[in-house]
């Protein structure tokens, strides 16, 4: 048996009812996934192993369809006093399209039995049904992570039964089964729509099951379904095809046709009437079928005897009775099959099938046309299968014609061989002969070759290739592919096919088996070597400031003069200020050692000042508010701060140094004194354990982030960081120092392509520009005031990397006991009430005593001694379970994996198998001995490794063999990319709330990241545990070395190629590193984000390739990505943060200079609101109206803008619109211009002293070319370097006018192109005149 043979007959599904398929055409296929997980309950006995099958049903029809999926045989463990427990964890993928209410999966429940002979039976003891879809046919609760599956005494055969009624709960003679469930969890897996022309659907398949087609799964997961891949396809050619039937082509058909018309008769009980039934056409299906369905929708080809190709014979296709019928079916074309995958399940399947017609006769002729009365009827009658042989390249194939009762491909009833045959098989039935050829550098291989070829490319780093390699050009026929005249009257057996007719062209290559009709050959395009690439980003994001400067003397009266509240000590006495060290000089041992444990963070936010820079950008905020996180406190959003003038008005003009920061009330009036201070109080005694030094890392070594918003627009200012290790009192009872911050926006070119031979010339890629724009400079105070801990803070614990399993003998006495130490070295134990320890038995002693019981007392000692009772078998599993568990605490950091060994040791005096069960998938066991050197290294320990360590059992747990009372050293690494939740709320423009309050924030135990336990237990046969280790995380911030904020219309994918900088320019990166430039890896935060890194080949920079789907405006998404230069991804050597903000698009073409107006739709909310729109570019973007309107509840209104960028090429630009009353977005745009240069009319070249001056002033004509007056506006493209004497002018028809030009002094030497743009009444251009202006 041939392994397409095994496949097929192993998964042939059962059809779904026929209704199904009349009721409509089927929608598209919704793919599953379901994780079985475990089976527990009263019902099962210890010992006894159960399986678990899996099938769909139909409720509607009563009909069981597909085909049923049997797990594996698990056997039921039990642990006093808790239930037995049969675990499985098993993976089922399907795909169906009947989207319909009644549509479920049924789990039924099988046990292992003895008989009296001494065999065994299987035995039904229970099921449930799982539904798939609720009333809208949308999938049940696809977000759903874990369910518990109520079980039912019997079998399925219940739910055929003419009384069950759907849902189940309505039956009443069906039992649940009490405290018995299968856990379980089910949702949409989109991954398996890829494959859905592999599987066929309804058919249940394990993740652990070879699906042909598909490469093995990467790594050592075996579930190739999770992230299927898809095998190289490889195109045959089938050419010179003919079919010869036994025992000669006229007799075979004569036969048929007779026993046809015999039929035809039986059927209508009458007499010869005179009508025969004759052949009207002769098809070939041909189709790749890989064991489970057809991978494409088979081909459908006319064959025609060879007679007619001939010079001497007819044309038309002759009746029953012409016998000089040909001896063989040719066939006059070429087949081309591009579906074709090298593995042994792949074969091409053939299928004969004639045409017949009813057709009267006269006087022994056929009737002609117009009075023929013709039924099509579609036979088929030979089927063959045909597997390529490997390793061959041209060859001759020569198959035998199969038929009778036997299952077939095509799932349809085939002609009865001949009884009277007398010869071989394969000669009574015919054969199919043809030559068979594939593209010159392509050949089949077999599934052996392909799995070893994907082993090597496994233990390798994949490398992208810049070439597409181009199959060899296959002449095909010029004429169109057709149908033939009988064609048109025999009726397809798909309802909706739509069949056309090219006149005179009786050759067919149409596709009759499916609704959606495949391109022919002759429309497939073939792939030319072209790689499209995005180009790269250099990598200039929000990076931790590293000036120390203190504010000038100046500065500082400034900040005294206004009444900035000072900063007090422990003593209450006044802070000095302190010049601020150089950075990386700090002593951790001295901070370990100062008395003053406790740290009073304070955070003063003094002034914000506008940057010389940046006055021509935009107009200067009166309001702004700040977002920032401090350690892992939750994150703050300040109130709106007043922007306010020293001298005490407020901020207005270009040319301010610094304004105040002063907190508004809510009647609007400023709440004084100014400035905003935050004040964190973290105390060694509510840290955990270990965290303090933690803590000390934290600020030698992390930076603050802090991000400015415009309090009105809730437009992005900028960004600011500052390294926090100023922070460090290093011994000194407190410590203050001031800074200057520059707070600067990154702005990114649009995205492009390259395109054609550029993308593959080598260095041709160059990382696209990033302007980065001071906005402004931001005064903060920071000081630490140290405090004495009365309690001794928790210290880390050993720094050993081996965990030791807990002495046996040594039992820890009852959790009821609290214990003290007194001086004398005697152990004491206070007693304490139960009541006082217990909440259950609480409860239970507050309900209402029952009548009978004279006493409450006697009532008490009753349910005191059950409750005793009842939790005896618990406690004593608890204490046994304690004396053989091990705690590890790890302290987790962002993409760090931390390792660590456990000793585990034998307790049995014979060997055992141990296996190894970890609840967490961040926690697992290191099987790659070369990692777990790569990590003994990294540690220094000193450990042996052993190679080929561990074994894999069936459900890929791992597994260890133990020698009697032996020890072993198993390795463990815990890493996770898990961080913040993705879609940020508390931060950024989306509103106000009720902002940072000025009282100390203190840090509890209970902080914004919670611990989690994980356990990990070592199991014997049986599933009894020889030890426990107890792993408890406790998440640490991480570093973040680059910000990045990006801006992109909403619900669309953001891609973005970043270049990566030079490796030894890293922090962190190896020095003296042989071999050239390593490899980078990155992994991403956000598992739905694809991110990978790309190498464009030796000696050339690497970039990283991000993939993010945006969500709804005005959402905000945040993920990490971590940088590694090891392949074990030991350590991150940078982590970099990403916002991404979702925004509506408006795209604008648009002229330089000239204004563009139009309009946006605002559609209104529940509620009336106030709102006011604001702009990131003022001065090249004005709306209408300007100021506050009303936005009536879910109304319309039209919002008017107008254009007028200074710059040709591409641009941003941000439109926020604001509800001004509780400072909330309402909406927010991204305009994106496209904007063309205007045609330059005159131009002109002056050179003028740099470093200066008083500027100076020119003059230029204009003429008026219109005979009547016009009114003329001006506009430049640099206001900041030229203003007009007068911003319009009039001319009469025919003169001139003088324009007044001044031109302010540069500061910088260099060459600026100056544009004067002429516009007439309607803002639109005239002319534009350059000027060329020489700095020297």
């Amino acid at each position: 048996m041939g392994e397409w043979e095994r496949v097929f007959r192993q998964h042939l599904p059962l059809p779904p009812h026929p209704q199904r398929a009349r009721a409509r055409p089927p929608p598209r296929s919704t793919a599953f996934r379901c994780v079985l997980k475990y089976l527990h309950g009263a019902a099962l006995s210890q010992g006894t192993k159960y399986q678990l099958r899996l099938s769909l049903f139909d409720a509607t029809y009563h009909h069981f369809f597909g085909k049923t999926w049997r797990s594996s045989w698990r056997a039921a463990s039990a642990a006093p006093p808790r239930s037995a427990r049969a675990t499985f964890n098993e993976v089922v993928y399907f795909h169906t399209s009947l989207n319909h209410p009644g549509i479920a999966a049924v789990v039924e429940v099988v046990m292992t039995a003895g008989k009296g002979d001494g065999s065994s039976q299987h035995l039904s003891c229970g099921f449930g049904t799982i539904p798939l879809f609720h009333g809208g046919s949308e999938v049940t609760n696809p977000a759903t992570e874990d369910r518990a599956l109520k079980l039912y005494h019997g079998t399925p055969r219940a739910l055929l039964h003419p009384r069950f009624q759907d849902p189940v709960e309505k039956n009443k003679y069906m039992t649940v089964m009490e405290k018995s469930h299968l856990q379980y969890a089910l949702k949409s897996h989109q991954p398996l729509e890829a494959i859905f022309h592999l599987l066929p659907e309804n058919l249940l398949i394990s993740g652990l099951q070879t699906v042909p087609g598909l490469l093995p799964a990467r790594g050592d997961a075996n579930d190739c379904l999770q992230k299927p891949r898809l095998m190289k396809t490889v195109t045959c050619y089938l050419e010179r095809l003919f079919i010869r039937l036994y025992p000669s082509l006229e007799e075979f058909e004569e036969e048929l046709l007779d026993l046809l018309n015999s039929d035809r008769l039986l059927q209508a009980n009458t007499a010869p009437d005179g009508e025969e039934v004759v052949v009207r056409e002769r098809r070939l299906h041909i189709g790749v079928h890989n064991g489970l369905r057809f991978v494409r929708a088979p081909q459908v080809v006319v064959l025609v005897p060879d007679v007619e190709l001939s010079p001497g014979g007819c044309q038309r296709v002759p009746s029953s009775g012409a016998r000089g019928a040909g001896q063989a079916l040719v066939l006059r074309s070429r087949i081309q099959l591009s579906e074709m995958v090298p593995h042994p399940a792949f074969e091409v399947c053939f299928q004969l099938e004639y045409v017949f017609c009813s057709m009267g006769r006269a006087g022994g002729k056929a009737l002609s046309g117009s009075a023929r009365s013709e039924v099509a009827d579609m036979r088929s009658v030979r089927w063959a299968v045909w597997s390529p042989v490997p390793g061959t390249g041209d060859t001759d194939v020569v198959l035998p014609l199969r038929g009778g009762a036997r299952r077939g491909p095509y799932q349809t009833l085939v002609y009865r061989t001949p009884l009277n045959s007398q010869q071989g098989k394969h000669v009574e039935s015919g054969t199919v002969q043809f030559h068979v050829s594939t593209d010159s550098e392509e050949h089949l291989v077999t599934a052996a070759e392909i799995l070893c070829k994907d082993r090597d490319e496994l233990k390798q780093p994949p490398t992208p290739s810049l070439r597409v390699s181009t199959p060899r050009r296959v002449p095909v026929s010029p004429r169109r592919p057709g149908l033939s005249v009988s064609q048109l009257v025999a009726s397809p057996r798909d309802t909706g096919q739509t069949l056309q007719q090219d006149g005179g062209i009786t050759h067919l290559e149409a596709n009759l088996g499916s609704p959606d009709a495949e391109p022919c050959a002759s429309d497939q395009l073939q792939a030319l070597p072209f790689t499209p690439l995005q180009l790269p980003m250099a990598p200039v994001g929000l990076q931790a400031c590293s000036s120390h400067v203190s504010l000038s003397r100046a500065a500082l009266a400034r900040l005294h003069a206004a009444g900035v509240p000072d900063i007090l000590d422990r003593n209450q006495e006044p802070v000095e200020i302190s010049e601020p060290v150089e950075l990386g000089s700090f002593n951790l041992r001295l901070e370990e050692a100062d008395p003053l444990q406790g740290n009073e963070i304070i955070l003063q936010f003094l002034a914000f000042g506008r940057d010389a820079q940046g006055s021509a950008e935009g107009l200067w905020p009166r309001t702004v508010f700040l977002t920032f996180q401090f350690y892992r406190f939750p994150p703050v959003t300040t109130p709106r701060l007043q922007l306010v003038s020293t001298d005490g008005g407020l901020a207005a003009g270009l040319a301010v140094p610094a304004q105040l920061l002063v907190r508004v009330n809510e009647d609007g009036t400023l709440n004084r004194p100014p400035g905003l201070q935050l004040k964190y109080m973290v105390d060694p005694a509510f840290l955990r354990p270990g965290e303090q030094r933690w803590f000390l890392r934290y600020l030698a070594e992390h930076s603050l982030q802090v991000d400015i918003w415009d309090g009105d627009s809730l437009l992005h200012v900028g960004s600011a960081a500052i390294k926090l290790e100023p922070l460090l009192r290093q011994g000194q009872v407190a410590v203050r120092t001031y800074h200057e911050l520059e707070v600067a926006t990154t702005e990114y070119e649009p995205d492009g392509t390259v395109m054609g031979r550029e993308a593959l010339r080598h260095g041709a890629l160059r990382p696209l520009g990033v302007r980065v724009a001071v906005r402004g400079r931001l005064h903060l105070c920071l000081a630490n005031v140290g405090h004495p801990c009365e309690e001794t803070p928790g210290q880390l614990p050993s720094h050993s990397r081996i965990v030791t399993a807990p002495d046996s003998t040594v039992i820890t006495p009852g959790v009821n006991w609290c214990s003290l130490n007194t001086p004398g070295g005697r152990r004491t134990a206070w007693a304490r009430r139960l009541v006082d320890v217990d909440s259950e038995l609480e409860a239970a002693l507050r309900s209402r005593r029952p009548e009978g019981w004279p006493k409450q007392h006697a009532w008490d000692l009753q349910v005191i001694d059950a409750y005793r009772d009842h939790i005896k078998g618990e406690s004593i599993y608890q204490m046994l379970s304690q004396a053989i568990t091990a705690t590890h605490t790890v302290h987790a950091v962002l993409g760090t994996a931390e390792f660590f060994e456990f000793a585990l040791k034998n307790p049995y005096g014979i060997q055992h198998t141990v296996t190894i069960d970890v609840d967490n998938p961040e926690l697992s066991v290191i099987l790659d001995p070369r990692e777990w050197r790569h990590f003994k290294e990294l540690t220094k320990s000193v450990t042996p490794v052993e190679e080929d360590m561990f074994h894999l059992s069936d459900d890929l747990k791992p597994q260890v063999y133990l020698r009697p009372s032996e020890t072993v050293h198993i390795p463990f690494k815990y890493q996770t990319f898990s961080a913040d939740p993705a879609v940020v709320a508390a931060q950024g423009p989306a509103g106000l709330g009720t902002g940072a309050s000025e009282n100390a924030h203190s840090l509890g135990k209970s902080g914004a990241k919670q611990s989690k336990l994980i356990q990990v237990s070592f199991q014997v046969s049986g599933g009894k545990p020889i030890a426990l280790l107890r792993v408890k995380v406790e998440p640490q911030p991480h570093v973040v070395d680059q910000t990045f904020r990006f801006y992109h219309p909403e619900l669309t994918f953001l891609k973005k190629t970043i270049r990566l900088p030079p490796w030894h320019t890293l922090p962190g990166t190896p020095v003296g590193v042989s071999g050239g430039q390593p490899e980078m890896f990155v992994r991403c935060s956000d598992p739905d984000i694809i991110c990978e890194t790309k190498s464009l080949g030796p000696g050339e920079p690497q970039d990283i390739f991000l993939k993010v789907a945006g969500g709804p405006s005005p959402q905000i998404k945040k993920f990490f990505v971590a940088i590694y230069t090891d392949a074990w991804l030991a350590a991150p050597v940078q982590i970099w943060q990403f916002y991404l903000h979702s925004l509506q698009r408006l795209d604008v073409a648009c002229t330089a200079g000239q204004l563009t107006r139009l309009s946006l739709l605002l559609r209104g909310t529940a509620a009336p609101r106030r709102v006011q729109a604001f702009t990131s570019h003022p001065q090249e973007l004005e709306v209408d109206p300007s100021s506050a309107f009303l936005l009536p509840a879910n109304g319309i209104q039209d919002l008017y803008i107008g254009v007028r960028p200074r710059r040709a090429g591409s641009k941003f630009i941000y439109l926020n619109l604001v509800d001004v009353e509780s400072h909330q977005l309402v909406s927010s745009w991204l305009l994106c211009l496209s904007c063309r240069q205007p045609l330059i009319s005159k131009a002109f070249e002056i050179s003028l002293p740099a470093g200066g001056g008083k500027g100076c002033n020119k003059r230029i004509t204009y003429t008026n070319p219109y005979p009547s007056p016009r009114l003329y506006f001006l506009c430049t493209n640099r206001p900041d370097l030229l203003q007009f004497k007068e911003d319009s002018f009039e001319v009469a028809g025919g003169e001139v006018y003088t324009i007044g030009l001044r031109f302010a002094p540069s500061q910088t030497v260099g060459e600026e192109e100056i544009l004067i743009h002429i516009n007439d009444h309607e803002d639109k251009n005239e002319e534009t005149f350059c000027v060329k202006v020489l700095y020297q």
